[in-house]
């Protein structure tokens, strides 16, 4: 029960402020990498940083690796898998790596404290956070959670925490510290806890409770791009055609994953981490296509990874109630839509 899927896997990665930035390779561990044996001499070496332990969350990246589609791209890629206290966001400013995961968030933040890192495609377009409720407490909408206890991760409470303070009014007096145990919550019907989607109300179910309210943010307006792709800017300047073929690999991997047989990354996903079982990487697969995770809205037409500027500036607009950023944000500097909005592999959908 120790799994939190909110972990804040992309949260911690936005702990990185200018004074980590300088933190050399040395200060990360990698928990674990996995390559598909390829030809150094004709293909291009290329490491990314998830943002957890190996999981259906990432899909379409173990999908590519699998079906060699990655190599397809002359690409040799190593998926290091993330984990607690895994920041590979400190390995990316560093540039001992190419790429890592993140969040709207978290390339705010970059922004913010003038590190050189930014936000060049989304894979999912809609957050998978959510709150989970007992049944029949009068917890039926987020609103309703006002002043009620909620556990919540403490990095979860410097992000998506204070989005809920200013939309819904939450105060710091409800927060219940949360251990990524679910026991707590499954103690205790008057108890809420942070989730995701594609996890906490399969173990919830599996443990007894029947029919969990489950609250998704980004189903009320919550519009933050969630485990997305970072790269330094350096890299974005000397390496544009690396990192579109990077891109499009991915993009082509999240189509199969999702339209096709998902097997081929399920059974690498397994292999790097054997806490995933089949019924849960089912689960997250269905609810990830069930739920439109990664293809909807922008994604229908321009294509997986999709981004606008209206939707960053939309969100960036709803968290100044919050003061976790200053007006004047260049927003610009936080991604690129150099490498996205191109409709690539829509026509793999069929």
């Amino acid at each position: 029960m120790k799994r939190d899927m909110t972990r804040n896997r992309n949260a911690s990665s936005g702990l990185l402020t200018r004074r980590t930035f300088v933190a050399t390779a040395g200060a990360v561990t990698a928990t674990g990498i996995l390559r598909v044996p390829a030809s150094a001499q004709t293909l291009e070496k290329v490491t990314i940083g998830t943002s957890w332990k190996a999981q259906g969350e990432h899909g379409g990246y173990y999908q590519a690796l699998a079906t060699g589609i990655y190599k397809k791209y002359g690409l040799d890629v190593n998926i290091r898998m993330g984990g607690p206290q895994v920041r590979y966001n400190q390995l990316l400013a560093a540039k001992q790596i190419e790429f890592s995961q993140g969040e709207s968030f978290t390339a705010l933040g970059y922004v913010k404290d003038n590190i050189p890192l930014c936000c060049i495609a989304s894979p999912f377009q809609k957050d998978v956070r959510v709150l989970i409720s007992h049944p029949g407490q009068g917890n039926d909408t987020l609103a309703a959670l006002k002043g009620k206890p909620i556990l919540i991760a403490g990095s979860s409470r410097v992000t998506y925490w204070n989005y809920l303070k200013a939309k819904y009014g939450y105060a710091e007096e409800q927060a219940r510290p949360y251990s990524f145990s679910l026991a707590p919550f499954l103690a205790d019907k008057s108890l809420s806890v942070q989730g995701y989607v594609t996890s906490e109300p399969f173990q919830i179910i599996k443990a007894g409770v029947a029919n969990p309210v489950v609250h998704m943010l980004a189903n009320d307006g919550y519009a933050n791009y969630a485990n997305t792709l970072e790269a330094h800017w350096d890299l974005v300047k000397q390496k544009p055609d690396m990192i579109q073929r990077f891109v499009n690999a991915t993009i082509e991997g999240w189509y199969s994953f999702i339209y096709k047989d998902p097997s081929p990354a399920n059974e690498l996903i397994k292999q790097a981490n054997p806490e995933q079982s089949d019924d849960l990487l089912a689960y997250a697969h269905k609810t990830m296509k069930d739920q439109q995770i990664i293809d909807s809205g922008d994604s229908l037409k321009l294509g997986i990874g999709a981004m606008t500027d209206a939707r960053w500036k939309a969100f960036y607009d709803a968290l100044q109630p919050t003061g976790m950023y200053p007006a004047n944000l260049d927003l610009s500097k936080a991604y690129t839509l150099q490498f996205v909005n191109k409709g690539h592999g829509i026509n793999l959908k069929s």
